[in-house]
């Protein structure tokens, strides 16, 4: 079966997707659009998006599953520099769960973030129960408590010591781990593109949330007695944390940031 089905009726033979197809595996002839090696197509599915006639299909990101974007749906520069910048990290959470239904709709936007080739291959642990929650907080300020010379975690140590605030997961009634095969090199450049764009999403559910760095670090070093209590498949790594929760307050200000800093080539 051929991997692109051209309607030579709507076809103006344009080339657009031809031009945008990343790896350059399309030819336009008197014939339309052709693909010269398809073991190499990526299922970026650029190629059916761009055209404007809805003339292309791909038997591997078919048009039927692709959704058609209206002239006026993006953002206007006002909405969305205040979108953007509105971003906040959270740590203060409500006593509330997170419904695995909103979850899902959080994770399922994630997925849309890029990959690089389009390889994709990031899945999701979602810890929601509250003693699995403190356990892993434990462990991790077990794990800073050997790192030698405690250096940035003294901080933290000392605040867990005092007051007893968990400093590691803030009382998050959620956490999201993002996991990739151990192999995978660029899993934690993935991670944290999906992760971005969950916490971006996340507003819009009335959701906050916050990348979980301590958790990071213990993960990154393969902490045993971490993976103890995730117990995720051994071909998995951690690659990526977050926080998610209702916030407890509401920020009432845009924060200023150091001036922009730039240099042309």
């Amino acid at each position: 079966m051929s991997l692109l089905k051209v309607d030579l009726k709507k076809c103006t033979k344009c080339g657009m997707c031809a031009e945008v197809c990343p790896r350059q595996i399309i030819h336009v002839s008197e014939n339309g659009p052709e693909v010269i090696e398809k073991e190499f197509c990526i299922a970026c599915g650029h190629c059916v998006a761009i055209c404007p006639n809805a003339a292309l299909d791909n038997q591997r990101n078919p048009l039927s599953q692709q959704i058609s974007l209206e002239k006026n749906s993006i953002l206007n520069e006002t909405d969305a520099a205040t979108f953007l910048r509105s971003r906040r990290s959270i740590r203060s959470f409500k006593k509330k769960p997170v419904s695995r239904e909103s979850m899902l709709e959080l994770l399922n936007i994630a997925r849309y973030a890029q990959t690089g080739g389009n390889s994709q291959g990031l899945a999701y642990l979602v810890l929601d129960n509250p003693e699995i929650i403190e356990r892993i907080s434990s462990v991790t300020m077990d794990w800073m408590c050997k790192q030698e010379g405690l250096g940035q975690y003294v901080h933290y140590i000392n605040v867990y010591n005092q007051t007893g605030k968990d400093m590691v997961l803030r009382g998050a009634p959620s956490v999201v781990l993002a996991l990739a095969e151990g192999g995978f090199r660029s899993g934690w450049d993935k991670a944290c593109y999906a992760l971005t764009y969950a916490e971006l999403y996340a507003t819009t559910l009335g959701l906050g949330t916050c990348r979980a760095g301590l958790l990071e670090q213990c993960a990154k070093s393969e902490y045993q007695p971490l993976f103890e209590i995730l117990r995720i498949p051994q071909s998995k790594k951690v690659c990526g944390a977050l926080m998610v929760g209702y916030p407890k307050f509401s920020y009432k200000r845009l924060v200023e940031r150091n001036p922009l800093e730039v240099f042309w080539g």
